[in-house]
Formats: C-alpha cells, structure tokens, sequence
C-alpha cells in the first residue's frame, strides 16, 4: 500500500483561498485514483475531487469551479487548489489513494487536515 500525508489546512475567510498537499510513499508504482475527500461535525465523509492517472478529473458538484484538483505522478503528490470558500466548505479533508498490488485492491487514507471557513 501507500502512505499519505496532508499538509495546507488552515483557518481563511470566507472568499479566500487555500491550497492542500498530499505526498504518497511507499508502493507508489501501484497507485491509481487519487482525491480528496471532507467529513464535516455530524455529517458523513464525502468526496470533493478524484483524479485519474492519466488526469481525468470528477468533481463534486458544490466545487466545481472553486476547486481544481492536480497530481505530479513524477512527485507522487496531489493537490487541491481552493477558491471562493465558503463556510460549507468547512471540513476535515483527507486524502485518498486507491491502486493494485498483485491483483489485490487497496484504499489508503492520510490522516487528515483541517479546513475552517470563517463568515
């Protein structure tokens, strides 16, 4: 499997910007699908963004247009890229990761980073 960490959570007003990291070590000749994905207090864990190999990208409908997810295969990184956020936006994002390895499917998840947007 893979490792992830996230980095670029913070707390911005409503209208800004913000922009998440996420490095993946380990296996990373397996990986596939990359994304993004935001849980809010009392609500289920959802997906924001999903990015394939060769950069086909799906967004959630309430981002698109504000987000825009990108991915360095060289690097092993995704990105998301954050404007015009809203207080909705207001989650803990988690990065995700899914791949093979000898034909056995994995799911990996960073641990998170927190994103607070201030009305």
């Amino acid at each position: 499997q893979v490792q992830l960490v996230e980095s670029g959570g913070g707390l911005v007003q409503a209208g800004g910007s913000l922009r998440l990291s996420c490095v993946a070590s380990g296996s990373t000749f397996s990986l596939n699908t990359m994304g993004w994905y935001r849980q809010a207090p009392g609500k289920r864990r959802e997906v924001v963004a999903v990015i394939g190999v060769d950069g086909g990208t799906n967004y959630a409908d309430s981002v698109k247009g504000r987000f825009t997810i990108s991915r360095d295969n060289a690097k092993n990184t995704v990105n998301l890229q954050m404007n015009s956020l809203q207080p909705e936006d207001t989650a803990v994002y988690y990065c995700n990761a899914k791949g093979t390895i000898s034909s056995v499917a994995y799911d990996s998840w960073g641990q998170g980073t927190q994103v607070t947007i201030s009305s």
